[in-house]
């Protein structure tokens, strides 16, 4: 219960805590946002990071002189692009044993069911709309690996993906987050990103819900 209060914390809060960050670990702050942004899409296990909140919050940083705007792009971009080929890849190895298992201890199966349902209905395109959707964004390089797209063309989505969610955020951070009214309700403001980044997969929930009553 703890944790998740922290983590609740963590996600409401992110411009106190990026300010924390750089005064405490400098450019290795670059390197820490790299990790977390290549771990919330390259581990199925760990699709609770924050993703496009955290992006704006970095952009709104970076506004104000604490980071330097076109290098930690640069660093999200290559982080959001190989985080999802290590995805795919691990899907591709391991990922059919783990999606016919009957139970799985790491993964939620319902995840990974709405996930495939995205595939089914977008094709390759899921992997470029899933960026902009937590939870859907980290297991769809999984199941492309499991349905063994073809790699070539996967790469094709997932760098086009990965500059358009990572520059989309950081822009709009870096040119929205500091405007007095925004950084007065900052906390408001992470609240409606994140409300409008589930909103998609929500609607799709209750679609699916209600197609089959």
């Amino acid at each position: 219960m703890e944790t998740i209060r922290q983590l609740i914390d963590l996600v409401l809060h992110l411009d106190k805590h990026l300010v924390d960050l750089v005064s405490h670990y400098g450019l290795w702050t670059y390197a820490i946002l790299f990790l977390i942004i290549f771990c919330e899409t390259g581990l199925v296990v760990t699709p609770f990071l924050p993703g496009d909140s955290l992006l704006f919050a970095i952009g709104a940083l970076a506004a104000r002189g604490a980071l330097d705007v076109g290098w930690i792009s640069m660093a999200l971009i290559v982080a959001a692009i190989l985080g999802d080929t290590l995805n795919y890849w691990i899907g591709r190895k391991i990922g059919p044993r783990v999606f016919t298992s009957v139970t799985s201890r790491w993964l939620n199966r319902e995840h990974l069911r709405r996930t495939h349902e995205f595939y089914e209905k977008y094709g390759g395109k899921t992997i470029i709309i899933a960026r902009f959707i937590p939870i859907i964004r980290t297991f769809a390089p999984f199941v492309a690996g499991i349905g063994e797209m073809a790699y070539a063309r996967f790469i094709i989505y997932n760098v086009a993906g990965g500059v358009v969610w990572i520059l989309l955020f950081v822009i709009a951070g870096f040119f929205f987050g500091n405007i007095p009214v925004v950084r007065r309700n900052f906390t408001l403001v992470i609240i409606a990103i994140i409300f409008v980044s589930v909103l998609p997969g929500l609607i799709e929930y209750y679609r699916a819900r209600k197609s089959r009553t």
